[in-house]
């Protein structure tokens, strides 16, 4: 063991990588505190907790941020249609905030000097984390194993962890045939790496863990009515059964229910990380395609046309990047967060869905607050307040350049 380095406060998931981390650490002489966030991953945590002290950590804690999780990052991103390249809902950047927020606030409690975890040198969490870690405490020093050429050098593929821990003592369930690599949270489920690098590989039907496959969902659809108020969840009821839910860490767990059950949220894509490297990644939301196809619908009865344009050109696709890439805590998150949060004011009312075989179709959508929508200005059977006679005269303003420019270009 070296001479004392000083304390490093480790995100520690309990798995292969990080448990060897911890014990490397050590060995160059770090005193090693592990964390491990609760934002809804199904794990042992005291299994966890156990490990990381009999494998040298000096103090372990072990933070529930789910209801942080739920009411900062996810119902915000809700609001905000938040999306990244039209089809991913950032799952796992999602949760990187809550989590790098409370490491910060323990290390300063705990005095460390020193920030580590187990992210790889290619992927966009090493970005997410780091960001976030400079951003809320900027004399952190970051150690950041995946990167450092002694440790990379050593440890160039998962045999050669095994037999460290082999020759450590560190107890582990992997083998050395991982057929793909995961990353679970309350919102979401990803699996990428493995099996699934190439992206014309079909996934195995065993590999999805949260959803049911939509073929062996039930034949019976299950209908449910969402009430928003200001762009966030308030209420779930169940029209099939009469159950209603109303706390927002239970209204997502229950939505997480009734979508796994009827095959719900599976994606097969292929993106562009941050760092400029194509990624095939699979992704399981449950709950949160429920809501954010709810909240669309909603938005298209109560938000104005002007104000909803603004917010589909500038506040999703920017609100969603920055989450993508890592820059939650930055300026521009906080004026955009502003916007939104303007933008949502109006977005109170019920969606009702019927849930189906892998499908989220509306059957329905109510507000008995905005006004916007007036079913005899709409009609065709009704005059109404508008006149057909008014369209005459903004045709024919609406043509006036259209002319101007078929006579250049079609004379």
């Amino acid at each position: 063991m070296s001479a004392p380095k000083g304390r490093v406060l480790l995100a520690y998931s309990g798995g292969l990588d990080t448990s060897c981390i911890l014990v490397w650490l050590r060995e160059q002489g770090y005193e090693v505190i592990t964390y491990m966030a609760n934002v809804g991953q199904e794990e042992d945590f005291e299994a966890a907790r156990e490990k990381a002290l009999k494998i040298g950590a000096t103090k372990v804690y072990i933070e529930d941020l789910r209801r942080i999780f739920v009411e900062e990052l996810i119902f915000p991103a809700i609001q905000a249609n938040a999306i990244y390249e039209n089809v991913y809902l950032l799952g796992t950047s999602l949760a990187r905030p809550v989590i790098a927020k409370r490491q910060i606030e323990i290390a300063e409690k705990e005095n460390c000097e020193y920030i580590s975890h187990g992210c790889t040198g290619k992927g966009n969490d090493q970005v997410r984390f780091e960001l976030a870690y400079y951003a809320l405490k900027p004399d952190i020093k970051v150690i950041a194993p995946w990167r450092i050429p002694e440790f990379y050098e050593r440890f160039p593929g998962r045999p050669a962890l095994l037999a460290y821990a082999a020759e450590k003592n560190i107890p582990v369930v992997q083998t050395t045939k991982q057929p793909w690599s995961t990353d679970e949270n309350l919102f979401h489920c990803s699996y990428e790496a493995g099996v699934l690098e190439d992206p014309d590989v079909t996934p195995p039907k065993n590999m999805w863990k949260l959803i049911v496959d939509p073929e062996d969902a039930p034949n019976t659809p299950e209908r449910i009515t969402i009430t928003f108020k200001q762009g966030i969840p308030v209420m779930v009821k169940n029209n099939s059964d009469g159950i209603t839910v109303s706390d927002p860490l239970d209204l997502f767990l229950y939505l997480n229910t009734i979508a796994r059950r009827n095959g719900i949220g599976r994606i097969d894509i292929v993106e562009n990380r941050f760092i400029g490297i194509k990624s095939r990644g699979c992704y399981e939301t449950p709950g949160g395609t429920i809501l954010r196809t709810a909240h669309v619908d909603l938005e298209g009865l109560v938000l104005d046309r002007q104000v909803r344009s603004l917010r589909d050109q500038f506040i999703t696709p920017q609100y969603s990047q920055l989450l993508y890439n890592g820059q939650y805590f930055s300026p521009e998150r906080s004026v955009l967060f502003a916007a939104l949060l303007e933008s949502q004011k109006s977005v109170n009312g019920e969606v009702k869905l019927k849930l189906y075989k892998g499908n989220v179709i509306i059957e329905g959508r109510k507000s008995d607050t905005e006004k916007l929508y007036d079913m005899d200005e709409s009609s065709m059977d009704v005059t109404g307040g508008f006149s057909p006679i008014d369209a005459d005269g903004f045709i024919k303003t609406q043509s006036i350049r259209l002319k101007k420019w078929g006579m250049s270009v079609f004379k």
